[in-house]
């Protein structure tokens, strides 16, 4: 059976969305090759000029470039940064990231519809961070997004599906591809999620601060992998009350 994970005009095998905001370049590689990743986030802060710093060196070809607008505080800004992505060749894809709080790093819903708008229009494949919040993300289905990037907890945290309850909501309403995005913090919450119908996850932090990095990505993409067969699958009923025996043949002991 073909599950691809449609984003824009591209089709992905892997649902596994690789943040590089936290490693050294030099695990980048090793880093994509374990995850089996086909889609790898980047600033477009680290994708200067000078060869020995320059993140794009590390990143595996026919990787799939997801330059975020990390460091903008509206919209105006956010559009710059993308342009400035797609001027140094990283491509039409852009993940959104507006954050006006420098606290809590919470995205700004606002402004990130107002960015997804203009840049949809200007044939950007536009990935907006944003708070979950079911009447954002219709907005921003509604601006031409290409999918919607709910946090799970606050950025950097590793504390999990904090707002789960508010992701399934939109996972459930937003007829887009709705990809769990910052604060998932272990591979058994990056299976949750896509137990819950999510279309991807992303990661950085967990794998960044691991103690392997190499071998911690792999884990994430086992659990994706793994998530996704059981949401495909259906899981099983669950009995309120009671028991149920799993083998009919052991009355036979009575």
């Amino acid at each position: 059976m073909s599950d691809t994970l449609k984003l824009g005009n591209k089709e992905f095998t892997s649902r596994f969305i690789l943040g590089s905001g936290k490693y050294s370049v030099d695990l980048i590689k090793a880093a994509v090759n374990e995850a089996h990743a086909q889609i790898i986030t980047l600033s477009v802060r680290r994708t200067n000029t000078r060869k020995s710093e320059n993140i794009l060196e590390y990143i595996p070809d026919g990787v799939t470039l997801l330059p975020n607008t990390s460091g903008a505080r509206n919209a105006e800004e956010a559009v710059r940064i993308a342009h400035l992505a797609r001027e140094l060749g990283c491509g039409d894809f852009v993940k959104i990231e507006i954050m006006g709080d420098t606290k809590y790093l919470l995205p700004d819903n606002n402004e990130t519809v107002k960015a997804t708008e203009i840049l949809a229009k200007e044939g950007f494949i536009v990935l907006p961070y944003m708070y979950p919040d079911l009447y954002a993300a219709r907005a921003l289905r509604d601006a031409g997004a290409a999918a919607i990037m709910p946090l799970a907890s606050p950025i950097g945290s590793n504390r999990g599906l904090s707002t789960k309850e508010f992701i399934q909501i939109i996972i459930d309403e937003i007829d887009l591809p709705v990809i769990v995005d910052a604060g998932i913090g272990k591979p058994s919450e990056a299976a949750c999620a896509m137990e819950m119908g999510a279309a991807a996850v992303m990661c950085n932090t967990a794998i960044a601060t691991s103690e392997n990095i190499p071998l911690m990505a792999g884990a994430f993409a086992e659990a994706i992998s793994a998530g996704r067969k059981a949401y495909l699958a259906g899981t099983g009923r669950v009995l309120e009350r009671g028991a149920e025996s799993s083998d009919p043949l052991l009355g036979f002991l009575r």
